[in-house]
């Protein structure tokens, strides 16, 4: 296990299978990505730099897609949800579509790939 999935094994139903329905996803779409902390977060990092994190609070599930640019590209997409440069809020009831999550672990991968390239 890893520091992401550690946390997700922590957490109560429904919150436990939402979050890890997305770690899954990122993983499946970036299969590099390997669990780490970022942030204090447990999380997903992609050639050493930090891709992703969800984490439960008492009112919601944030994601951390730790990019302002990430979450600004698919800010036509949140209608409904709250969100802020660093992160989307999210409840079961009420969850990010898995085509935005996807779009959002690619957008980031993308990203970090550019900058390494520099």
């Amino acid at each position: 296990m890893g520091e992401m999935s550690d946390y997700i094994a922590g957490l109560e139903s429904p919150e436990r299978d939402l979050i890890e329905r997305i770690r899954a996803r990122a993983v499946a779409l970036v299969p590099d990505a390997v669990e780490g902390r970022s942030y204090g977060m447990p999380a997903l990092r992609y050639r050493g730099s930090p891709l992703l994190s969800v984490m439960s609070t008492k009112d919601h599930i944030g994601l951390y897609p730790f990019s302002p640019p990430v979450v600004s590209a698919v800010e036509a997409e949140l209608d409904g949800w709250s969100w802020s440069k660093g992160t989307i809020r999210f409840t079961p009831e009420h969850p990010l579509p898995d085509s935005v999550v996807d779009r959002i672990v690619l957008l980031r991968r993308d990203e970090i790939g550019a900058a390494k390239k520099r």
